[in-house]
Order: structure tokens, then sequence, then C-alpha cells
């Protein structure tokens, strides 16, 4: 699945390069196998964006990109869509992307599902389905993709916040960035959708896309 990500990752343009960080020696051993640049971290990382932190320190890029290892059918151009966002933003610092989600994948607290505001700006995100819909939808209901798109220097300041009720309670990092008062802009993503590999079930959902198969 990490080869599968990796070779995903290759495919967009605005990438410099795509390093595995991890701080497992075996994983090292497998993505170094298949050609990819590994960078070993620490092992005390509260957080996959602590562990992006690190290697970000020895960057000189203004952005750097969190793709995470659980979305193997990620894209490229999806990528690309995150980074283009974040460059049309001057405000935000930091991105990610979206997709309409499937009226079916609303229940599953694992599909996170995503309000945004006239500026395609996130409001809220939540493993419930949002927003609710009392008489008919008037709007896209939405589901995030996990990816995002960092401007380097605030991965350093987003390290340094304090964990906030929210983000403790849907158990979702990225509110932390918005209870904090920072906004998050959102790369909306036509005729792709995501499938994260959450939940073992998933990879039969993965395995049924890559055959061409509908899920």
């Amino acid at each position: 699945m990490i080869e599968r990500v990796w070779e995903g990752a290759r495919e967009a343009k605005h990438l410099r390069s795509v390093i595995v960080a991890t701080d497992d020696d075996r994983i090292a051993e497998v993505c170094r196998g298949f050609g990819a640049e590994v960078v070993l971290t620490r092992e005390d990382h509260p957080t996959g964006t602590d562990r992006i932190g690190e290697v970000a320190l020895g960057l000189e890029d203004d952005i750097v990109v969190n793709v995470q290892g659980d979305e193997p059918l990620i894209e490229g151009f999806v990528i690309d869509a995150c980074v283009e966002a974040l460059q049309a933003d001057a405000e935000a610092p930091m991105a990610t992307a979206v997709h309409v989600l499937d009226p079916a994948d609303a229940p599953d607290p694992n599909r996170v599902k995503v309000v945004l505001d006239r500026r395609d700006r996130a409001l809220y995100f939540s493993r419930s389905p949002i927003p609710f819909v009392r008489d008919a939808a008037h709007a896209p209901l939405w589901q995030h993709i996990g990816l995002y798109a960092y401007r380097r220097q605030f991965l350093q300041t987003l390290s340094g916040l304090a964990p906030t009720p929210a983000e403790r309670t849907e158990q979702l990092e990225q509110l932390r960035v918005l209870e904090h008062g920072y906004p998050i802009r959102c790369a909306i993503i036509d005729g792709w959708h995501s499938v994260p590999v959450d939940v073992p079930e998933d990879v039969v959902l993965v395995e049924a896309r890559l055959q061409g198969r509908p899920v």
C-alpha cells in the first residue's frame, strides 16, 4: 500500500521530491527496496504532522505536502490541486482536499465529512454526517481526503499548538488548526473519490476500484 501511495505522489507535477517519513526500520527497508527516499525520524512524535515537521526542518521548500499512507488510490492531480489551493489563498497556512460524499458513506465515522464556506475554506470537520439535512440538502455534502499542504514555517507553529476540545472529541487533528483560528483552504476534486484504508474491509473496496469494479 505504501508503494502505491508513493507511486501516486510521484505523478504530482508540483512536488520536487517524494520522501517516506517513518520511525520503523522495517518500513524503511521495504520502501528503499522499491526505490523511495526515506527519512528515519524520532519515535516519540505524537502525530504524523509532528513527524512531517521534523523532516521539514531539513528542507528549504516553501510548501510541504503530507500524503497519508492510508490513501492507496491517491493520484498526482489531487496533490497538485491541493498545492494550488494553498498558493491561491495567501491568508491560509495550510490546505487540504475534498470531494462529493457518497450518501452511503455518510454514517461511516472513518469517512470524515467537512462543511465549507463561500471561499472554499473549512468550517468544521466531523466523523458525523454534517451538515444535518433537516428538509432537503441545499449544498453538496463533502468528504475529506487524507492529504495536507502546509507552508513549511507553519508546521513548526502547528507542533507548538495545544490540543483542543473538538480535536480530542472527534480525534481529528485538523480541528486543532481551526480551533486556534487558522483557516484551512480546501481544493474541490471532481470526478474522483478517495477510498482510505481505515479498517480491513476497506481493502476489498480498494481492490475493486483497481480492478475497475463498482464499489
